[in-house]
């Protein structure tokens, strides 16, 4: 572990976690804030348009130096519940300076006042939107944690629906089943600063609304991961969602589906938005080198 990611999980532990009861999630939502703004610093380097799609905020940002024409749909986390923070714009800033990509960002309804039917009925309207402009140029999903989640559904909800698949996905810490019953993860929690399963439950709990928790579409670890796109992993190993992305890289494999895993043994949950570590720069230039092979391929 670096120094500088050493101190990240010191100072993040002198924060109280409000996933360790359901009761604890419930009284910090009701002083949640509303989604961070675009930065000042991306304004200068991008482009940047903002719309509506079913009364839901799309943000679209693109390079104003060197874009690329390859397109990245990213997806925040925030376990379906809160909102998108300055960290989650710190990764898209970083990609979008490392790839010349243009990146749109959906801001989809949280529960519990929105479910997953109601996300994926707004992204599939973004998702067309995006494809049509792109026209053959590559069309990536990325997201972290719940979002990233997200990103398989939709990829999942592509393969179902016969359209044209996302050329990858890019996920930072996925949350792929929010039962969080996986039996490795009760050894995680002393080491995970930030996470914990009861606030999560509750969460997916309100995220899967009418569905069923294990519905793929909720918790993608339950498709049969046949027929996706080629994916990539960045997932930190002291993340109690850990476990859950090792049992989905191997089963996506054995489906046919590519899949790369890189775990980060002493990083945190979406230790991507922890730039200033050597962790989180290695890995956001690999993700990068990702995108920008998909232009030459």
């Amino acid at each position: 572990m670096s120094l500088a990611m050493k101190l990240t999980d010191w100072l993040l532990r002198g924060k109280p976690n409000v996933f360790v009861t359901e009761e604890r999630l419930r009284e910090a939502l009701r002083r949640n804030p509303p989604d961070a703004p675009v930065p000042e610093s991306l304004r200068r380097s991008c482009l940047v348009s903002t719309g509506t799609v079913d009364g839901h905020e799309v943000i679209t940002l693109t390079p104003r130096s060197g874009p690329t024409g390859t397109e990245v749909i990213y997806l925040h986390g925030g376990v379906y519940v809160r909102p998108l923070v300055s960290a989650h714009w710190r990764i898209v800033e970083d990609l979008i300076r490392r790839t010349g990509a243009t990146f749109v960002v959906p801001l989809y309804g949280l529960a519990p006042r929105y479910t997953a039917d109601d996300a994926y009925l707004f992204l599939d309207t973004v998702y067309e939107r995006v494809v049509q402009r792109a026209g053959d140029r590559p069309v990536f999903l990325a997201g972290d944690s719940c979002g990233a989640g997200l990103s398989v559904g939709l990829a999942i909800r592509c393969r179902n629906e016969g359209r044209r698949p996302p050329t990858g996905l890019i996920l930072f810490s996925p949350w792929l089943d929010v039962t969080v019953t996986n039996p490795g993860i009760p050894a995680l929690t002393k080491l995970d600063p930030m996470l914990a399963p009861a606030g999560f439950v509750a969460a997916g709990q309100d995220w899967a609304g009418g569905r069923s928790v294990t519905d793929p579409l909720v918790s993608p670890l339950h498709d049969t991961l046949e027929k996706l796109p080629p994916i990539t992993i960045h997932q930190g190993g002291h993340d109690i969602l850990l476990p859950d992305a090792e049992k989905f890289a191997a089963k996506a494999r054995a489906a046919g589906t590519p899949v790369d895993l890189r775990v980060w043994p002493t990083a945190i949950h979406v230790f991507v938005g922890a730039g200033w570590t050597p962790e989180a720069r290695q890995a956001l230039r690999d993700a990068a080198d990702r995108i920008r092979r998909s232009a030459r391929d």
